[in-house]
């Protein structure tokens, strides 16, 4: 494993979710070096097993280690439910104990008293995500007096994939799992879109949240975050490289993620094939 004293920062999603948590990343802090790593020949993580979550993520770690970075961030909320404390407590200290991987819910969770004044959160998400109580846990342990209804919406994230944003189908199952998780708990004031593709629905969203619940997209909390982190970090900041660039890595086909990826970053993007199953 490469050994580089500086590095880029390293952002990995199973797909293309994470570039919404990158844009804004990015958009924050120009200055620096990324290298993003989408695993979407092994996409999606929502509907995979904790062992093969955490086996998947840890490879791609350990991808953007060798290409030199020194911070990875988990943009994706699976990884982060299911790999990040393993990769944290087990993996890190013997893996490249200098290093850091850090993940999106935290930041996320840290909000959540402020944000709501009804301290009813509710968070929707992918099906694993949702049954990890990944949310839940976190805030119940930050803010005991903070009630969390969760919600599972499996059918987001292709729909995003699939440029389907307004398709019948979008109104219909977006409505549909709206309407089921304010039916679980009508004093929530506060949605929690628990997963990078759904920034993208967000003003479909919109359209059927009654007025008075506010939306709590991740990527510019994520992004200040990182900001603050890098600050209160001084070590870290200064062996990140500052040249201005990006690059972009797939597993699946560098034609398809370039393309997609116009959806999430309104540009097109180089983009290049790797492997990572090891």
């Amino acid at each position: 494993m490469a050994t580089n004293q500086q590095g880029p920062i390293g952002i990995f999603d199973s797909g293309y979710g994470g570039l919404t948590i990158f844009d804004k990343i990015q958009q924050l802090m120009p200055g620096y070096d990324y290298i993003y790593l989408g695993d979407n020949a092994r996409a999606p993580y929502g509907t995979r097993s904790f062992e093969v979550v955490y086996k998947f993520t840890l490879q791609a770690v350990k991808k953007l280690f060798d290409e030199g970075c020194q911070l990875v961030i988990l943009a994706c909320n699976t990884a982060s439910a299911k790999a990040l404390r393993n990769i944290q407590q087990k993996n890190l200290p013997k893996l490249a104990p200098e290093r850091r991987v850090l993940g999106v819910i935290r930041p996320t969770v840290e909000l959540m008293d402020e944000v709501s004044h009804t301290k009813h959160i509710g968070v929707l998400g992918t099906a694993e995500t949702i049954s990890s109580r990944s949310y839940t846990l976190k805030i119940k342990k930050m803010f005991p007096h903070i009630k969390v209804t969760g919600q599972a919406c499996p059918m987001w994230v292709p729909l995003v994939e699939n440029n389907e944003f307004n398709s019948p189908g979008a109104d219909y199952f977006i409505k549909k799992n709206l309407d089921e998780i304010l039916a679980k708990d009508p004093q929530i004031d506060t949605l929690v879109l628990g997963c990078t593709h759904y920034p993208l629905l967000i003003d479909k969203i919109r359209q059927y949240v009654p007025a008075g619940i506010s939306l709590f997209s991740q990527g510019e909390y994520v992004a200040n975050s990182l900001q603050d982190y890098l600050k209160r970090h001084p070590g870290m900041e200064s062996r990140l490289t500052r040249n201005g660039t990006s690059r972009f890595l797939t597993t699946g086909s560098a034609t398809k993620f370039s393309e997609a990826a116009t959806v999430f970053l309104s540009h097109p993007i180089a983009v290049q094939k790797v492997t990572i199953d090891k």
